[in-house]
C-alpha cells in the first residue's frame, strides 16, 4: 500500500552488510549526520544488501509509510563492482514495482564522487603527520 505523495523525501544508505554488528558503526553515524543537516522533511535509513537489516525493500518500504513522495538510495560503496551492477538494479526494480507512486533513484556509488575521493586523499595526506 502506498502512502499519499508528500513533500517529504527519503535518503537511504545501502551498504553491502556484515556478520559483525560493528562494522555497521560508520554507517550509522553518517546517517546521523544526515538527519542533523537534512531537516525534518528528509528522512534518513540504512539499508544492507546482505547481513544486515533492514534490507533495502524494507527500508523503502518504511520511507514509503512515512509520506516520502521520492527516495534517492546511495550506495555507500567506492566502485561498480557486481553488487551495484547486478544485484542493486534487481532489488531496485523490484522496491518500484511495490510503489509506483513513488520516484525511486539511485546515485553513484560514493566512491566515485570527486569530492569524496578529494576527502578520502586529504584524510591520507593527515595520516603523514600522525
Amino acid at each position: 500500500m502506498n502512502a499519499a505523495p508528500s513533500s517529504s523525501r527519503g535518503i537511504v544508505l545501502f551498504a553491502l552488510g556484515a556478520r559483525v554488528a560493528r562494522w555497521a558503526e560508520p554507517f550509522e553515524r553518517l546517517a546521523d549526520k544526515l538527519r542533523a543537516q537534512a531537516g525534518p522533511d528528509t528522512h534518513v535509513a540504512l539499508a544492507f544488501l546482505e547481513l544486515m537489516t533492514p534490507d533495502l525493500p524494507t527500508a523503502v518500504a518504511a520511507q514509503v509509510a512515512a509520506g516520502c513522495a521520492s527516495i534517492t538510495v546511495v550506495p555507500v560503496f567506492f566502485g561498480q563492482g557486481g553488487h551495484v551492477r547486478r544485484d542493486l538494479p534487481l532489488v531496485i526494480d523490484a522496491c518500484r514495482a511495490a510503489h509506483p507512486g513513488v520516484e525511486i533513484r539511485t546515485s553513484v556509488p560514493v566512491g566515485e564522487d570527486d569530492a569524496v575521493l578529494d576527502a578520502l586523499a586529504a584524510y591520507c595526506l593527515r595520516q603523514l603527520g600522525a
